[in-house]
């Protein structure tokens, strides 16, 4: 029987799905990330379960002939070297689609505290500070109405879309890489503008990039410079696409009005300045995080382990397999 690993805590359900057909190592409480307990822990193992981490790169897969699978249950896979993987033939797996419609719901959510200033309100109540109504007291910026700016149009983009336009009267206007067909513009109410018009006039910018080295401080210092000073930004994309550096100096400064942040570099760890600043709502990348949603990416990616390693009904065709090239006969 095949050994798998799991490296991230995992609902006990999926864990005796996995059992049934593979003899399953998990790593308790604790995520596993270091390179060397993780290439230690592979030894023997045909594949893995993960998540946004760890680092799974060409180093590992050496480390670790045996290995024939990684399946992620996240959307995003900047942690792991496809190409590294492909020339092994080591077959690597996402759990797309699951997840887009609570991402939405959270990504619109996110924006909505920020521009409302949700959170810097309720820590002000909390320190016992609300003395007195007053007509300025966290005034913050309208939502419905306002300009919709979206920074990557794919399926997550375009939920959010769909909620600022069709529940929100909001004008929409994004930038991606390549326009979306008339159709769906249409069907959206949303407009293709370049990068820097997109800074320029979107009222609330919403963040929803993949991570890849050229999307690596898509948002920096020079960009945020653009933005209205009454504008808002929030990232559900990845840490590493906004520079949070110079973030959390424009919010400091005020040239931008707040920030809603789900995402940051080098995250579980937080840039330090972005803690001094009031007008910033963080939230510990939970933007897929309902119950049912992590649920079906959890199975997702199980499903994916199981085929990827000859099992089950759908044995030798994993359902979202990013390099399917790898189990082609011969």
């Amino acid at each position: 029987m095949d050994k798998i690993l799991v490296t991230i805590p995992l609902f006990d359900e999926v864990v005796e799905r996995l059992r049934q057909h593979f003899e399953v190592e998990t790593c308790g409480e604790q995520a596993i990330t270091a390179p060397g307990e993780l290439a230690a822990r592979l030894q023997g193992k045909a594949g893995m379960v993960v998540a946004g981490t760890p680092q799974v790169d060409a180093l590992l897969l050496q480390a670790c002939p045996g290995l024939r699978a990684v399946c992620s249950m996240a959307v995003g896979y900047n942690n792991i070297d496809v190409p590294a993987c492909t020339a092994r033939g080591v077959l690597v797996s996402n759990a797309p689609d699951v997840l887009t419609e609570t991402t939405a719901d959270f990504g619109f959510a996110l924006m909505m505290a920020t521009a409302r200033r949700i959170s810097e309100s309720e820590h002000f109540l909390r320190a016992g500070q609300w003395t007195q109504w007053r007509y300025d007291l966290f005034a913050g910026a309208d939502v419905h109405g306002a300009t919709l700016g979206v920074l990557g149009m794919g399926r997550i983009g375009q939920a959010i879309a769909r909620r600022g336009a069709l529940g929100f009267g909001m004008p929409v206007i994004y930038h991606n890489r390549s326009r979306l067909d008339g159709a769906i513009e249409a069907e959206l109410g949303a407009r293709w503008v370049d990068k820097p018009s997109l800074l320029r006039e979107a009222d609330h910018l919403v963040i929803v990039v993949p991570y890849s080295p050229a999307s690596h401080h898509l948002i920096g210092a020079e960009e945020l410079a653009l933005m209205k000073p009454s504008a808002t930004l929030t990232n559900i994309a990845r840490g590493g696409v906004v520079d949070d550096a110079a973030l959390a100096e424009a919010l400091r400064a005020r040239r931008i009005a707040a920030a809603g942040l789900d995402v940051f570099e080098g995250e579980p760890s937080v840039h330090p300045a972005l803690l001094t600043v009031p007008n910033v709502v963080l939230t510990p990348h939970i933007a897929s995080a309902s119950l049912r949603t992590r649920r079906a990416m959890a199975d997702l990616a199980a499903d994916n382990l199981i085929a990827a390693l000859g099992r089950g009904p759908q044995a030798g065709r994993p359902p979202t397999a990013l390099n399917p090239e790898v189990l082609a006969p011969g």
